[in-house]
């Protein structure tokens, strides 16, 4: 999907089919076609609460996804709508639309908490959508965020125990939006004036009290601060009059409350120009089929039974693309040495030289377009693979070196080989004339150019194999003696003997060639893993370091407004997160 091509309206994404959810195989089709990286936009709250209204204006569209006008809650599942990004360039907008929780119709809210769940995992901006006032009514209606611990996977190790597994989801959990629809209040704060986000910010600070008293009223409040590593928040006059509402979508801007009308263009505004890329585990941007993954993991998780964990779905999506990456480098690899290779090179480091240099190429391409290659698994099946190609292309290199100077010896001897028939030789001194035309038609085959590096073998092949027409005219020639016969025939053994101690060296030489390209290629190979092996590793400290910082930043605030006893649980996260960060600080490169 081009930037410039957009989707004339949302399509389902996943279905909720009575209390089963399955995804829609269009959807699937779509992302799949998008290269591009993804920023994605996921909305979450009652229904009837105007969620899809700010889609749409996120779509900067007027209709598409529908907003309804009854008590019914329209938006089903999770709706998609693809659009390119108003401010990024070559980036693409994703609008993940959900169906209202607590919906009346449904009667069995099972689904409630994966709609929630897969909107925050899907998601690198999640908008929880209410109306009125951050009360404990709103509060109660987010209950579910003090799920997610039991709901989602951070890690796929067993052992990891409940605050260890959430201790980890302000890495990778996206930023928090909060909207609060027809507010009335004022926004003041002890007789003075304070901004929404101040207003978010004490609408979120715990109460004191006993555990067991304060724990229902803290939970949420507590799983907002900790799990999210951005939260912001806006507040919306009521649009129009209740009875216009229905016609909302219709409605133009003059038609509606000014200030409503800058709200909704402020809170655009903001998503437009911070809301991130998607962005996985090791700075791995989403784009469409990496989304497509996401879903299908994250959705067959839940329908069988299990935990989306976040972890295994980055792993097998590694599994899958690094795979396609040792594809694409062979491919370049084999493509670019056809381009490249004249055959045949006239010596085997003309051949290796080249290469070299495409090998490095290759691994580059796979390098970039790899991760998360655990135990350097498909890094190591892409060195056999170029290996086993080098040598083919060798091979090719030898036959056709072999075929081109079978091809010269049959061109430039043939007129020899008829004289020797016409008995031209057989005579007397014909053995000393039969030499001297065999020296001059040895020093054209060496005079013709890229004959490769089976010149020398290709031709002693066919002198031995004349050996006996060469034997024939020798003893036919009566000018020569018995002694001098004997003494010719001494000196071929010795020429034949030399001319296989040429071959033999020549072949150690070869030997000796690849021996150091493949002492280079290894030493390549290593050189550019621990680059990538570094350059993770930079990345996944950041990470950790980010999760810290806020998770510190967290602790201090607690300890500032007075919940000494509200921090040990804090304190346990923060100490797995220091030795996570210890770990990845000291991991070493090795391939074997």
């Amino acid at each position: 999907m081009a930037p410039d091509v957009q989707m004339p309206a949302p399509v389902c994404l996943i279905e909720n089919i009575k209390g089963k959810l399955i995804v829609n195989q269009q959807s699937l089709k779509i992302l799949s076609s998008i290269p591009e990286p993804m920023v994605v936009v996921a909305i979450v709250g009652l229904y009837r609460t105007g969620k899809s209204y700010l889609m749409n204006k996120l779509a900067r569209q007027k209709s598409g996804f529908s907003l309804g006008s009854t008590v019914q809650s329209h938006t089903k599942g999770i709706w998609m709508w693809c659009v390119p990004h108003p401010k990024k360039p070559k980036h693409i907008l994703v609008l993940l639309d959900t169906e209202g929780l607590g919906d009346v119709e449904k009667g069995d809210n099972k689904n409630d908490i994966w709609i929630f769940s897969l909107a925050v995992l899907l998601s690198s901006t999640f908008v929880f959508n209410s109306m009125g006032t951050i009360n404990q009514q709103a509060m109660d209606q987010l209950h579910f965020v003090t799920e997610l611990a039991h709901r989602i996977k951070s890690k796929s190790d067993l052992t990891c125990d409940e605050i260890e597994n959430s201790s980890e989801f302000v890495s990778f959990f996206p930023d928090f939006v909060w909207t609060v629809r027809d507010f009335t209040l004022e926004l003041e704060a002890d007789g003075n004036p304070i901004t929404s986000d101040e207003y978010l910010d004490i609408a979120l600070k715990p109460k004191k009290g006993k555990p067991e008293e304060v724990k229902m009223f803290n939970l949420p409040r507590q799983c907002i601060r900790q799990f999210f590593p951005r939260k912001k928040c806006f507040i919306f006059d009521r649009p129009t009059h209740r009875k216009k509402l229905a016609q909302l979508e219709k409605l133009h801007d003059n038609e509606l409350d000014p200030e409503f009308v800058g709200q909704v263009e402020s809170f655009c505004s903001y998503i437009f120009n911070n809301s991130n890329v998607k962005t996985l585990q090791g700075g791995i941007k989403v784009n469409g089929p990496r989304l497509e993954h996401l879903v299908l993991t994250y959705v067959e998780a839940i329908t069988s039974g299990d935990m989306p964990c976040m972890e295994n779905a980055v792993l097998a999506l590694a599994q899958i693309e690094n795979s396609a990456a040792v594809k694409r480098a062979l491919t370049y690899y084999e493509e670019t040495m056809k381009k490249r290779v004249q055959f045949p090179t006239e010596t085997l480091q003309e051949l290796l030289d080249i290469h070299t240099t495409c090998e490095k190429e290759a691994i580059e391409i796979f390098i970039k377009y790899s991760f998360k290659d655990v135990d350097q698994k498909f890094q190591k099946e892409l060195a056999n693979q170029l290996e086993a190609k080098r040598d083919a292309f060798c091979d090719q290199n030898l036959d056709e070196s072999a075929q081109r100077c079978r091809a010269l010896i049959k061109d430039i001897f043939s007129p020899l080989e008829e004289e020797v028939k016409k008995g031209t030789f057989s005579k007397p001194g014909g053995y000393g004339l039969f030499l001297q035309e065999n020296k001059l038609l040895k020093q054209k085959y060496y005079q013709q150019p890229r004959k490769g590096i089976q010149a020398e073998v290709t031709l002693q092949e066919y002198l031995m194999s004349k050996e006996d027409v060469n034997d024939a005219i020798l003893q036919a020639d009566q000018s020569l003696s018995t002694k001098e016969k004997d003494i010719e025939v001494e000196r071929m053994k010795c020429q034949a003997a030399q001319a296989a101690a040429k071959h033999l060296e020549e072949m150690q030489k070869k030997n000796e060639e690849m021996m150091k390209q493949q002492e280079k290629s290894y030493q390549e190979h290593i050189k550019q893993l621990t680059e990538k092996m570094e350059a993770e590793r930079k990345q996944l400290i950041a990470e950790q370091e980010a999760a810290l910082a806020l998770k510190l930043e967290e602790q201090r605030r607690l300890l500032k407004e007075g919940f000494e006893s509200e921090i040990q649980q804090l304190q346990t996260q923060i100490k797995f997160l220091k030795n996570n960060r210890n770990q990845k600080s000291t991991m070493d490169c090795i391939i074997c």
